[in-house]
């Protein structure tokens, strides 16, 4: 059998509590602000019951979730440390499919959140081959002026000696077997809404377009410019840019449609536009590629990908037929779904929470040359 690998924004995956919302409105979950909470400790208290009652149902969501992948190997966004990661996955992963992934790689990176990228492994792929972690790498040091990356654009609202990735770009080695592979775990910068009120996607486009600049140079100077073509190597994560978009209009009583938009620009054409990388849920039809439903209210919805597994141009010749898998069972009711694709929900999925999370993992098996 072949290597399975996925990647899923766990979405905040946290061993910690955060009281700032009883300072800061916008912080505050919507439960408690609900109650008018004025004592400082009685906030305290009301938040910790809410989470803990909250997580356990998210969290068995996740590792449904994750379950339905069937992975042999795991590539995580939005996780807290290593102790949440064991943590999840003893009491969680591990109740639902034996065997869990008890190799895991976190280095902790720059999020001022302190949510990080992190890959899970187990012993074994399915057909009894030997997974081995041979080497890890992080490149959150990286800087602008380093890699030559500090622009007009980047200048705006960086300085030179800033670092490139907003979390880390994570370059693990590993075998298979007696075949090597070599897998990038990513966060690219997310979406943010600009000071002025403009789109916070184009707003936001230099950092991820230099993130990603970044990361061709990482395995350009790894491999050669030329050897970056027979090298066996995966760029899996949330990448928070899309390529092309299905447009959401209408609402659950007149019926929604779908209309497909293919954007002008994106960072990810940095990866694709001259065949460095293959965005293997491309091989999915058009209208079938999403991985997380936004929505600001019904003048602003659309289904678009964010979460990707790119192949090397050796990787992809030699998996012709390799079809990628989107799990969306644990996607909350509220997730506007085009004909044909509707799936049964996980137990307790609501219609906003509990969820598996606001992403949905995706997963491919290959062979490796």
């Amino acid at each position: 059998m072949p290597l399975r690998i996925a990647t899923f924004n766990i979405e905040n995956l946290m061993a910690r509590f955060d009281f700032s919302g009883f300072r800061h409105e916008n912080r505050q979950d919507r439960v408690v602000r609900m109650f008018g909470v004025s004592d400082k400790e009685l906030y305290r208290d009301l938040e910790q019951a809410r989470l803990i009652s909250e997580t356990d149902d998210t969290r068995q969501l996740s590792a449904l979730a994750i379950a339905a992948t069937g992975a042999d190997i795991l590539c995580l966004q939005e996780v807290d440390d290593m102790a949440a990661l064991n943590s999840f996955e003893r009491a969680y992963l591990s109740r639902m499919m034996g065997v869990g992934y008890r190799q895991k790689v976190l280095v902790e990176g720059n999020d001022t959140r302190g949510i990080d990228v992190a890959l899970m492994m187990r012993d074994k792929t399915r057909d009894g081959q030997p997974i081995q972690l041979v080497e890890v790498r992080s490149h959150a040091a990286l800087t602008y002026q380093q890699l030559g990356l500090f622009t007009p654009q980047i200048a705006l609202t960086n300085k030179p000696d800033d670092r490139v990735f907003r979390r880390d770009c994570l370059e693990v080695d590993v075998r298979i077997g007696n075949k090597p592979l070599t897998i990038y775990v990513l966060h690219l910068k997310s979406m943010t809404q600009s000071r002025d009120d403009t789109d916070g996607r184009f707003a936001s486009m230099p950092v991820r377009e230099a993130e990603v600049r970044a990361v061709r140079h990482i395995i350009e100077r790894r491999f050669g410019t030329d050897g970056a073509g027979t090298a066996s190597f995966v760029i899996c994560g949330d990448m928070n840019d899309y390529q092309e978009r299905l447009k959401v209009t209408g609402d659950q009583f007149s019926g929604y449609a779908f209309e497909p938009v293919r954007e002008e620009m994106s960072a990810l054409d940095i990866f694709t536009r001259d065949g460095f990388a293959d965005n293997i849920v491309r091989r999915r039809p058009e209208m079938d590629r999403w991985t997380l439903f936004h929505s600001r209210g019904p003048e602003e919805q659309h289904l678009c990908q964010l979460d990707y597994i790119f192949l090397s141009q050796a990787l992809a010749r030699h998996n012709p037929d390799a079809f990628p898998e989107i799990i969306r069972q644990g996607q909350p009711y509220r997730t506007a779904m085009p004909a044909g694709q509707q799936v049964e929900r996980f137990p307790r999925v609501g219609w906003d929470r509990p969820k598996a999370s606001d992403h949905c993992p995706v997963v491919v098996s290959l062979e490796l040359p």
